[in-house]
């Protein structure tokens, strides 16, 4: 059993820490004041063909697996880009795997080049206010028109769209009550925004305020059959296929920021002296931070055994919503405790850790609550009934 890098992976994080290096905490406090996104950073990522780590080289991208795509992620974060840095990317990275696994030879051709170039931004519209995670219960309609789709309907939570051009649109193209199983009767489509007839509204929200969220309406916007991706009625099995790899990126960029945290909280704990002698002399002050290094490592070898399992087209889906939740848990408490290692100057803006204490709230909510990875657990793992 290995658990080191390739030299392969050790080059990649290397190159992606050093980019990283050139959009620092100032750069990011400014982003996340002002709540401009960050093009700059965005435009390097593009340059150093980051954006198609996961896309197949016959259509632009390196054609590396969840591993890399994992291990690049982390380093971002964990550069102090933190939530805001990944979720400039994210989509990028990995929203297309529907379109990777699912759509055809001139779709791919279409489709996935110029989002590898960074020329085109994505979001993926799934989540709706009365449904939330009940994603069967989705009200969002498509209809067919000849050789067109016309959705109507509203979606929620959809991060980047102020930016994006293109979009993911999950929507009911049979009613539920004309199919056998709720699952049925959801396609998914990639097509072009076209803001005549979708309306975009901001969100004004806690932290990650460089990446946009928002709510969506939809009032007769079109989109191609060319755009469908796969078969009508199969959405539901297709974004169900990239489900595990987001859980998987997540918790890596949730491993990154905790480690951005515990840096940042050490080297005050080192240097800030209180009746005579530093903080971090304490061990109030050393075994909180201790513990948050142990939950991080751990949670960081469940991530990269799921991201391995995956990448074998073994059977990963506990690993991988386990990842999530650990990740998530154990990168909330060491945004936490550097901020209380801080003490006062934790609230202040320019030490950057409550800014890392307010995207840690992200991942623990989203895309899947806590509850629902535990219930995952309990039925599919443990073998418990069903509670909901």
């Amino acid at each position: 059993m290995d658990f080191s890098h390739t030299p392969e992976q050790e080059r990649l994080v290397d190159a992606v820490a050093n980019l990283c290096r050139g959009f620092g905490d100032d750069y990011w406090l400014a982003h996340d004041r002002s709540g401009d996104f960050p093009e700059e950073f965005f435009a390097a990522m593009a340059q150093g063909g980051w954006l198609g780590i996961c896309i197949p080289d016959a259509y632009g991208g390196s054609g590396l697996g969840i591993v890399e795509a994992s291990l690049m992620m982390q380093a971002v974060a964990q550069s102090g880009a933190g939530i805001s840095g990944c979720s400039s990317i994210h989509l990028n990275i990995f929203g297309l795997n529907p379109v990777v696994v699912f759509g055809t030879d001139e779709q791919k051709r279409r489709m996935l080049p110029a989002s590898t170039r960074g020329q085109q931004k994505s979001c993926f519209a799934v989540t709706e206010p009365d449904t939330g995670l009940n994603t069967t219960r989705l009200k969002t309609r498509a209809r067919r028109d000849g050789d067109q789709y016309v959705a109507d309907g509203q979606k929620v939570w959809i991060t980047g769209a102020q930016e994006a051009d293109k979009m993911l649109l999950l929507a009911r193209t049979t009613p539920l009550d004309q199919v056998k199983k709720p699952t049925e009767g959801l396609s998914l489509f990639y097509a072009d925004i076209d803001r005549s007839h979708v309306e975009i509204r901001e969100i004004d929200k806690m932290g990650r305020h460089a990446v946009d969220s928002n709510q969506i309406f939809f009032d007769g916007f079109r989109v191609p059959i060319a755009d469908r991706i796969g078969e009508e009625g199969k959405g539901f099995e297709y974004i169900l296929h990239g489900m595990n790899p987001e859980r998987i990126l997540i918790a890596a960029e949730c491993v990154g920021l905790g480690r951005a945290a515990l840096r940042k909280a050490t080297d005050y704990a080192k240097t800030r002296e209180v009746f005579d002698r530093p903080i971090g002399q304490n061990q109030a002050i050393q075994h909180p931070l201790a513990e948050c290094w142990m939950n991080l490592e751990a949670a960081n070898l469940v991530t990269m055994q799921a991201a391995w399992k995956y990448d074998r087209g073994l059977p990963c889906g506990a690993e991988a919503n386990a990842a999530k939740y650990l990740a998530a848990e154990a990168c909330f408490k060491a945004c936490e405790a550097a901020v209380m290692t801080h003490g006062g100057f934790g609230y202040a803006k320019e030490y950057h850790v409550e800014r890392y204490f307010r995207e840690s709230m992200i991942p623990r909510i989203a895309p899947i609550s806590p509850q629902l990875i535990l219930c995952y657990i309990a039925e599919r793992v443990l073998g418990l009934p069903k509670s909901y």
